[in-house]
């Protein structure tokens, strides 16, 4: 974890994350949260970091989720090199943790 994201406010945020208990629930926090961009961009980020990790090319990627190459490196990197946010959120979604 990045020492300098956390903060009392930071770990505020994670708990009421994790006090949700259902799509609909998270929904509805999210869109009081950030604009439909913001959440869009989220999802996006999401869907390319699994067609990433099913082997997809950047031009697959690309054309199926409207994201740029450099959005495809920067989730391509965080799967390699970040905090495995992704790696734990994938496994899980895919009934592998």
């Amino acid at each position: 974890m990045n020492a300098k994201l956390k903060t009392r406010d930071t770990d505020r945020l994670c708990e009421a994350i994790l006090s949700l208990r259902s799509v609909d629930e998270c929904y509805n926090l999210l869109e009081d949260l950030l604009t439909i961009s913001e959440l869009q961009s989220i999802a996006q980020r999401l869907a390319v970091a699994e067609m990433l990790d099913q082997g997809q090319t950047y031009d697959e990627i690309e054309h199926a989720t409207g994201a740029s190459s450099a959005t495809i490196s920067r989730v391509k990197r965080a799967l390699a090199f970040g905090a495995d946010g992704y790696r734990l959120v994938l496994d899980r979604l895919h009934g592998a943790g």
